[in-house]
């Protein structure tokens, strides 16, 4: 995986006005971990993904698909 961040899993986190360390504790892992998934240094599993989009208020699709599409042409 890239270095490139989730883009529009981080707009999405600050548009919500949530901190790396909120939405680490919304998710009871690390705020290390966390930071590692946005930045894609950390696998995200379908599990994961889900856990985030509930905290988010949306659906994991809507943050993730595209970004994953992209990733795997590449």
């Amino acid at each position: 995986m890239g270095k490139n961040c989730f883009k529009k899993l981080q707009e999405l986190r600050i548009s919500k006005g949530y901190t790396h360390q909120q939405m680490a504790d919304s998710l009871n892992i690390s705020k290390c971990f966390y930071w590692q998934i946005e930045n894609k240094e950390r696998n995200l599993t379908y599990k994961m993904a889900f856990k985030i989009a509930k905290v988010l208020n949306t659906k994991p699709d809507k943050i993730f698909l595209k970004e994953l599409k992209n990733d795997e042409e590449n």
